[in-house]
């Protein structure tokens, strides 16, 4: 879940600065995944009806995102802006009639380039959070969750952690809501402290995993599912999902946009090309059953 926190605890363990770790085997990306073909219905005309006029005579959406957060968003060999969200951006403007331009920016930017109309709106794994809610309205895409990783054959438990070395990508909920207060429990309890390996993308904190550098990975449940695909066997999922959340596409608040999107993606879920499309990136749990505004079921208007 991409929530930015400010490191204001103090650090415990060792705090590693992101560096490309050699024998990497989650960071090189090739492209798409194994059996990808592009999923771009045919404009349904009701739907694009709902379009804002003036992105309707333009002609395309601008999604802020920023690469990389496999398997959300991140860049192929050739440096296109690939992922789940961009193929699910894809699909959602293709019903509406619209093409997608993925803008790459800084993640902390994307949201207030959202509110001044820079953009139409930010895709890059944003949590529907209550506190969000009250500038934006958020257009779900799934639900998810913190799942952790072990090598594979080790016997590691989530919730008895002391005295482990984990690794989690820098500020976001793993390092911030979930593995750092469990370090400070320890330390409390005054058990063998836990050493917080920190980096600055998901595939570098997945790598350590697997190269033996730390001894569990905390990620989203996406984001580990995809390193677990890609590590060749060397680490597998441990404990259960837990911190389960939506994701979501953030509109401005009150946007028409929200229930033009909202109306595009209740189509692809009755279509099956919501499902097909997750399937495609690994994703097996936490689908939508209908689309959701900020959690809440939005009728489609014809």
């Amino acid at each position: 879940m991409r929530v930015i926190h400010p490191l204001s605890r103090p650090v415990l363990g060792i705090l590693l600065s992101a560096t490309l770790l050699s024998g990497c085997v989650t960071n090189h990306e090739t492209g798409n995944p194994e059996g990808w073909t592009e999923i771009k219905p045919a404009a349904v005309s009701e739907i694009a009806a709902l379009v804002p006029p003036d992105i309707a005579a333009k002609g395309y959406l601008t999604m802020g995102t920023n690469p990389p957060f496999a398997p959300f968003e991140f860049k192929d060999s050739e440096g296109n802006i690939i992922g789940l969200e961009i193929d699910l951006g894809n699909a959602l403007a293709s019903v509406l009639g619209l093409e997608l331009h993925p803008v790459e920016q800084d993640f902390s930017k994307i949201l207030p380039a959202v509110s001044a109309g820079t953009l139409d709106f930010g895709g890059s794994g944003f949590t529907d959070t209550e506190e969000r809610r009250a500038s934006y309205d958020f257009v779900n895409s799934l639900y998810a969750g913190v799942q952790w990783a072990q090598q594979t054959g080790d016997h590691v438990d989530p919730n008895n952690p002391c005295g482990l070395t984990i690794a989690v990508q820098r500020t976001t909920v793993s390092d911030t809501d979930d593995v750092r207060p469990k370090a400070e429990k320890c330390l409390a309890e005054g058990k063998a402290p836990i050493e917080v390996l920190a980096y600055d993308s998901s595939d570098n904190a997945a790598t350590a995993l697997a190269l033996g550098r730390a001894d569990a990975l905390s990620a989203d449940s996406p984001v580990t599912s995809w390193a677990i695909e890609r590590a060749g066997g060397k680490i597998e999922t441990t404990g259960d999902m837990f911190q389960a959340a939506p994701y979501g596409f953030a509109v401005p608040k009150g946007s028409p946009l929200g229930p033009a999107l909202a109306a595009a993606m209740q189509h692809l879920i009755d279509t099956g090309d919501y499902q097909r499309l997750m399937k495609q990136w690994n994703i097996e749990d936490g689908y939508l059953q209908h689309a959701l505004i900020n959690e809440k079921p939005v009728s489609q208007k014809k």
